[in-house]
């Protein structure tokens, strides 16, 4: 039974003209039923919360292993290149060859056309939060104020 369909078997035991509880046995045993979901929800955020974080931790730790095999692969791979000088190598588990690339070396960004930039604008949403919150009025921002359960 779900936390709403409790609520209104509750409020069924409850006269909602006079107050008056008409099924006292069963009030007293939804709302133990009811104390026991809300209590087993929320030790299953927690454990989500806690297997999210783990996630969390492992998704780092591959990144940081992803990374440093793609460096350390790159390196190899220079060192390959500079070592055969654009000799071609091959055996029964491996080929070594090269195609034609070009790539664009920019010595110095201030001599690039204005056509040609891309620029980014992103809010400073921590600087907008501390004016406000100092008596600042800045048309089409306010702060909102919610609340975060907070289990555990």
């Amino acid at each position: 039974m779900s936390l709403y369909d409790i609520r209104k078997d509750i409020e069924a035991c409850v006269d909602m003209e006079t107050g008056e509880i008409i099924d006292e046995d069963r009030l007293n045993a939804l709302q133990v039923e009811r104390d026991e979901k809300i209590s087993n929800i929320a030790c299953w955020i927690k454990n989500l919360r806690a297997e999210a974080n783990g996630i969390r931790k492992e998704k780092k730790e591959l990144e940081s292993r992803l990374k440093a095999d793609e460096n350390k692969a790159d390196r190899l791979a220079k060192y390959l290149t500079d070592f055969l000088g654009g000799q071609k190598f091959h055996d029964a588990r491996c080929s070594i060859g090269y195609r034609r690339t070009s790539h664009l070396e920019i010595a110095d960004d201030a001599s690039i056309p204005d056509e040609f930039l891309k620029r980014t604008v992103t809010v400073d949403k921590a600087g907008l939060t501390k004016a406000i919150k100092d008596g600042g009025v800045i048309e089409g921002v306010s702060l909102v104020e919610g609340q975060n359960i907070q289990i555990r």
